[in-house]
């Protein structure tokens, strides 16, 4: 990390007595305090009301068993998480992490930037994230079913759409979140629609939700290479990772006039050089479930390649969209050396600091995750918005309120840099714009 101002390190110091062994969440902790030494030398009050402490210490963090019966009638216990971290500008609001990495710090990590990456949407939604350790991959609907079922019936008395309202993330899509939604209507007695984002579109659910984490990342691409004088259209797009995020952000910079020419999983990674089959990658990854190696199989211009990494395929702009800390330096250094002009974060916190570090250096246009996939809590609320008014939108209306909000998300943090003094600089640019919104929220509601 970047060496602190003598203002922020006391606090850092804090979070790391506090948390240890966190160390995605130390990470995600650092990335905001670099940016914010000229805001509190503007504005002491942050420092004199403990802003900062109250911020890195989430507001409540629950941590349960869930035990539930695999289809062979053996109990399996897992492990599930929710921090709900900062309530400020409205009710909670983050996704769920099916996976057997999830432990307390990526929660919080993800719960962290969650506060932030909300606030620069304009909209009024607080931060927090969870989570298990469980693994829905190889696992049989019924089991998945039950799994959630036992997760909901200990996690609804935390939730309400004026409380806590979570939504999908890895591992969780529309079939878990169905699963979800039907046990809290069970136990509750209540069809509040609006407790859960990410649902079908036969009980409440959003056109755009499933496309607009990817979308918006597009979307903020496309604001930041026209501050420059330049497009999508025409350029070539790499983009890590296949599931939901990924392939919507190759729909929409395809859609854009960009070749998208390469994604990833975790088996390796596809060069498509006549540009991804769209279609056949989502039969393949979303119906089929399956590996890269099938849509190879399928598609006679494509190239698998096992293991190595997909950044080492020549590209202007790179979209890593799979998950934290995926691109490193050395992979940052590779896609300098080979002409990229733009990177945007569709995953959480995908590059690592070194990397970031090294595509501000060489003037590589760098959209962290907070702001560029913002797209998708936004649109989450947006489907909060319909439940709320028992309303439905159409696809075309809901695709440009995103498009909307992402222009203003990016005029915010490119305004906050500007004015901060380091202009051009996504990064700063995001974490003060959200930051100074948060701070004077939690100053104008007192100590609590």
């Amino acid at each position: 990390m970047n060496e602190l101002s003598s203002d922020l390190e006391p606090h850092y110091a804090t979070v790391l007595a506090r948390n240890p062994g966190e160390t995605e969440f130390h990470q995600a902790v650092a990335e905001v305090l670099e940016s914010l030494a000229p805001v509190v030398r503007k504005h002491p009050d942050y420092l004199h009301h403990a802003v900062i402490e109250r911020l890195c210490e989430p507001e409540r963090q629950l941590i349960f068993r869930v035990p539930w019966t695999d289809d062979q009638g053996r109990v399996q216990i897992n492990r599930a998480f929710r921090v709900e971290f900062n309530s400020a500008l409205g009710p909670y609001k983050g996704g769920l992490r099916f996976h057997p990495s999830v432990y307390l710090g990526i929660v919080k990590f993800l719960g962290f930037e969650q506060i932030f990456k909300n606030a620069l949407t304009g909209l009024p939604i607080g931060g927090g994230k969870g989570g298990s350790d469980f693994d829905p991959k190889g696992r049989s609907d019924n089991e998945v079913m039950r799994f959630c079922q036992s997760l909901m019936t200990e996690l609804y008395r935390h939730l309400g759409e004026y409380t806590d309202v979570p939504a999908g993330d890895i591992g969780v899509g529309e079939r878990e979140i169905g699963y979800l939604f039907g046990q809290y209507k069970r136990i509750t007695n209540r069809y509040e629609s609006g407790v859960l984002t990410g649902k079908g579109l036969a009980y409440g659910g959003s056109q755009v939700r499933r496309e607009a984490t990817g979308y918006g990342t597009v979307f903020f691409t496309e604001q930041m290479l026209a501050s420059t004088g330049s497009s999508l259209s025409g350029r070539r797009v790499v983009v890590s990772g296949s599931g939901n995020v990924a392939i919507y952000a190759a729909q929409k910079a395809a859609e854009l006039g960009a070749q998208v020419v390469a994604c990833s999983d975790s088996s390796g990674y596809v060069v498509d050089e006549a540009g991804l089959d769209l279609a056949l990658l989502k039969q393949v990854k979303e119906v089929d479930r399956a590996r890269l190696t099938a849509y190879a199989a399928e598609r006679g211009s494509a190239r698998f390649v096992a293991g190595g990494s997909v950044w080492d395929v020549p590209c202007e702009v790179a979209l890593p969209c799979a998950t934290q800390n995926e691109l490193d330096d050395a992979a940052a250094l590779k896609l300098v050396e080979n002409g990229v002009l733009a990177v945007a974060e569709g995953a959480n916190m995908p590059c690592t600091p070194d990397a970031v570090r090294l595509f501000q250096e060489r003037s590589v246009l760098f959209a962290p995750g907070k702001a560029a996939n913002a797209g998708g809590v936004a649109t989450s609320s947006l489907e909060m918005q319909q439940n709320a008014s028992r309303d439905s939108w159409s696809f075309e209306h809901t695709e440009q309120r995103l498009h909307e909000i992402m222009v203003g998300v990016h005029e915010r943090c490119a305004s906050a840099a500007d004015e901060y003094g380091s202009p051009g600089n996504y990064v700063a640019g995001a974490n003060i714009s959200s930051f100074i919104q948060v701070a004077d929220a939690m100053l104008a509601l007192g100590v609590v």
